[in-house]
């Protein structure tokens, strides 16, 4: 959401201006720990939820695939403590190395790092907190699986920068919220196949097409810094776009379902998440920058959506 750059200097309790209020992150943890909070966005849960949904979907297609009555459940629940803790990881190393730019924007001025309530030292370890928790749950996993959410990193490391040179940053964002899709499957088999494969690229038009939405709301102040995004150079033709990546989408997805030969009940699933998505591009105004948010953050259930529709499949198997 643009905010005005006169609201944006942080108050004396190191409010943050694109925050979300009265978070548990605000009311529970001490002052000095709530700066660590906005940095990793803890106050916006919709991140991991993006992180965490191809791990989920890729974990419950893997049980479905193998003839299981349902994902495995350890394997849900590092994952989702996997995705917290490296969401946040990645959002300490974006803000470190754009701490220039955030200051130039409204929406951003007044996080943690350009605003002085956390040092580049303190950002730094933190940053190296938080990977070692991720650390902690990969190595729960097998060689395989170890060595595959390993490689992840070097996309990690280079999407801040990506802004900076392309137009097409959200590709780079796609390769890297979209790892979970091969790392479900891989815990589950050993192995990557096809149906990951597919599932992954489904999960990067998806990735590309919901943060477009997102990029909408700064692209004034981006136009301005001289940041890139596909939310400017797509531009009013955004719509017709976001027509292409979610059809990629459901297509990609849908050939995964496919390859992995689940049933029915999957598809139904998927055809919820498809519906879902229509109703993002139908209701889109890229001049309105709340409801950019709040289309973006609708994401969140159009991953129960398919995920439901996974687990309600395989949980046919135990008959």
């Amino acid at each position: 959401m643009t905010t005005d750059p006169s609201s944006a200097t942080p108050a004396a309790d190191g409010v943050v201006a694109d925050a979300v209020g009265g978070h548990w992150a605000d009311t529970v943890l001490p002052a000095w720990a709530r700066p660590y909070a906005r940095l990793a966005r803890w106050e916006r849960p919709i991140g991991w939820w993006l992180l965490l949904w191809p791990c989920w979907w890729s974990a419950a297609l893997a049980a479905d695939a193998a003839g299981r009555a349902h994902p495995n459940l350890w394997h849900l629940v590092l994952f989702l403590i996997g995705s917290i803790a490296m969401r946040g990881a990645g959002c300490t190393w974006n803000d470190l190395v754009d701490r220039g730019i955030d200051a130039q924007v409204a929406r951003t001025r007044s996080r943690p790092i350009p605003s002085g309530q956390v040092t580049v030292g303190a950002a730094r370890v933190f940053l190296v907190v938080q990977a070692l928790v991720g650390l902690a749950v990969l190595v729960q996993f097998d060689a395989f699986s170890i060595g595959l959410g390993l490689s992840s990193l070097g996309v990690v490391a280079i999407y801040p920068f990506m802004k900076r040179i392309t137009d097409w940053p959200q590709a780079v964002l796609g390769l890297a919220f979209s790892w979970g899709a091969l790392m479900g499957w891989a815990a589950t088999f050993g192995r990557l196949d096809a149906a990951p494969v597919l599932l992954f690229a489904g999960c990067v038009a998806w990735t590309i097409g919901y943060d477009t939405i997102y990029a909408h709301q700064d692209k004034e102040d981006d136009a301005v810094v001289g940041v890139r995004s596909t939310a400017r150079f797509f531009g009013a033709n955004t719509k017709a776009w976001l027509v292409g990546f979610y059809g990629a989408t459901v297509a990609a997805i849908g050939g995964a379902l496919v390859l992995a030969g689940v049933g029915p009940f999957a598809f139904l699933g998927l055809a919820g998440f498809a519906a879902h998505l229509v109703s993002q591009i139908v209701r889109l105004d890229i001049d309105d920058a709340d409801g950019c948010l709040a289309l973006f953050r609708a994401n969140r259930s159009a991953g129960w959506l398919l995920f439901g529709g996974l687990v309600a499949d395989a949980a046919r198997n135990l008959f």
